[in-house]
């Protein structure tokens, strides 16, 4: 199996960005082929200082395979999230592959 986790911090002064950006992970990335599990949700924190609450929204997708990724990334789908949800929704993000 092979997990890609990626952490969205939204664009200021957008208060429906977060909606957005669920709405549209759920919309174009969970029907790609080859996703095993598909979650995407808000940011949520007990207090407890370890857990990090800087971010607004985190995605988790488990593939087959690392090769499965390369056909993820490469979907239309992926492509239409990437420039009809996250350009005018999304700050920053990064991305946490693993084995």
């Amino acid at each position: 199996m092979f997990s890609h986790i990626v952490v969205f911090w939204v664009k200021p002064g957008k208060p429906d960005a977060v909606d957005q950006l669920i709405a549209g992970a759920k919309r174009h990335l969970e029907p790609i082929p080859g996703v095993l599990v598909f979650h995407v949700g808000r940011m949520v924190t007990d207090g407890r200082p370890v857990v990090e609450s800087g971010y607004q929204v985190a995605l988790t997708t488990v593939l087959a395979s690392r090769e499965t990724l390369a056909g993820y990334r490469a979907h239309p789908g992926h492509e239409r999230f990437k420039q009809e949800v996250c350009a005018p929704n999304v700050e920053r993000y990064r991305v946490y592959d693993f084995e």
